[in-house]
C-alpha cells in the first residue's frame, strides 16, 4: 500500500462502511439515503478521475496531425521568402519584400498561437469534465449541512416549547451525537473524492475548485463539531 498517494478504492470501501453505518443505526433515514447516493456519486468519480489521467491518444494524433499541416504551410512560406531574398529581389520592390517578411511574421505568430490553441485542448477538455464531476460534489456537501441543520443541541440542552412549525425532535442526546458526527464524516469523504481529480489531473483551475470544495467541507464540519462539543460538554 502507497502512502504517496489517495487510494480510490480505500475511500470507497470507507464510504460503503460508513453508509452501512448510517443505515443500521437510522434506519430509513434520509441521511443513510444521501450516503448511499454519495457512495454512488463517488464511484462515478474515481472512475472518472481515473479515465482523465490517461492520455487521449486519438485526440493527440489528431492535433499533432493538425499541427504538423500547419508548420508545413509556415515552412512553405518562408521557404518561398527565402527564395526571393536569394533572386537578389528580381521583380520585387522594397514595399513587396516588407509585405512578403510582413506576412512571413504574421504566419509565424498565427502558428505558434494556434499551436498553443491545440496543445491546450486535451486539457481544456478534461478539466470541463472534471469541474462538471466537483460541481456535483459541492451539491453534496451542502446537502450535508442541510441535513444537520436543524439538529440543534441547545433543543435537548435547554428543552423549550416548540411552534407549529418546529421540526420533529426525537433523537436522544447519543443518538444526535452519532448523527452529527455521521455528516461530519461524510464532509470528509466528500472533500477526499473531489481530491481524486487532483492527483490524476494536474491543472490549475481544477486544483483551485478542489481546494474551494476542501475549504467548504471543512468549514461545514467545523459547524458540526460546535455542536458536537457543546453535547459533550454538557
Amino acid at each position: 500500500m502507497s502512502f504517496y498517494g489517495l487510494d480510490a478504492g480505500k475511500i470507497l470501501e470507507t464510504q460503503a462502511r460508513l453508509a452501512q453505518r448510517i443505515e443500521e443505526r437510522f434506519p430509513g433515514s434520509g441521511l443513510g439515503r444521501l450516503s448511499r447516493d454519495l457512495l454512488g456519486l463517488s464511484r462515478d468519480c474515481a472512475r472518472e478521475a481515473e479515465s482523465l489521467g490517461r492520455p487521449n491518444w486519438p485526440l493527440r494524433v489528431g492535433t499533432g496531425a493538425v499541427g504538423a499541416a500547419m508548420l508545413g504551410v509556415v515552412a512553405y512560406a518562408i521557404v518561398n521568402a527565402a527564395r526571393l531574398f536569394g533572386e537578389g529581389n528580381q521583380g520585387l520592390g522594397v514595399v513587396g519584400l516588407v509585405q512578403a517578411l510582413e506576412a512571413v511574421i504574421n504566419d509565424v505568430v498565427f502558428l505558434g498561437i494556434a499551436l498553443f490553441f491545440l496543445a491546450s485542448i486535451e486539457t481544456r477538455l478534461k478539466r470541463r469534465k472534471a469541474l462538471r464531476w466537483l460541481h456535483q460534489l459541492r451539491a453534496v456537501a451542502h446537502i450535508v449541512d442541510m441535513h444537520q441543520l436543524t439538529k440543534d443541541p441547545d433543543r435537548l440542552l435547554m428543552p423549550q416549547d416548540d411552534t407549529k412549525s418546529s421540526p420533529e425532535r426525537v433523537m436522544t442526546r447519543a443518538e444526535l451525537g452519532r448523527y452529527l458526527d455521521y455528516c461530519s464524516e461524510l464532509l470528509s469523504v466528500t472533500g477526499k473524492v473531489a481530491a481524486l481529480f487532483v492527483q490524476y489531473l494536474g491543472d490549475s483551475v481544477v486544483l483551485q475548485a478542489v481546494n474551494e470544495i476542501e475549504d467548504l467541507t471543512n468549514g461545514l464540519a467545523r459547524k458540526i463539531w460546535q455542536k458536537i462539543t457543546l453535547l459533550q460538554g454538557s
